[in-house]
């Protein structure tokens, strides 16, 4: 059984079109019902021989990507009383953290990360990689 070649071409127009439709509401149904979650709050840590301003780049191109972050100064006064302040810092951020620390900064997160919601991450200063550490 053959179909008549006007009556074909409607049919599948009207397929194409009913197609587009549909698809075109995939993405406005799926936006809806599942909100996007929130991004850790990011606390940097800057090692000995620096301060926090070292990491305005860094800062600055994390909250572009909408990540909140924070780079408080470290106070450079032994790595007992530096890991207390940075968990200080972290006592006052709601909800996940995620730590950064340079050099000497690694050694302070690593002491502060008692807290369960914080993922301590440190940098070498001889390497750009980054490696979580547990």
């Amino acid at each position: 059984m053959s179909i008549p070649r006007p009556r074909l071409r409607t049919l599948l127009i009207t397929a194409a079109v009913t197609a587009s439709a549909s698809l075109s509401l995939i993405p406005l149904a799926s936006a809806h019902t599942t909100p996007a979650a929130p991004k850790p709050t990011v606390v940097l840590v800057h090692g000995a021989f620096a301060d926090a301003s070292r990491w305005n780049g860094v800062v600055e191109r994390m909250q572009r990507d909408g990540y909140p972050v924070i780079a408080p100064a470290n106070p450079l006064r032994g790595l007992a009383e530096d890991s207390a302040y940075v968990a200080s810092v972290l006592a006052s951020v709601k909800g996940p953290v995620i730590l950064v620390g340079h050099s000497y900064g690694g050694a302070v997160i690593s002491q502060a990360a008692g807290d369960p919601r914080s993922k301590p991450w440190s940098t070498s200063p001889r390497s750009s990689r980054t490696r979580a550490r547990n």
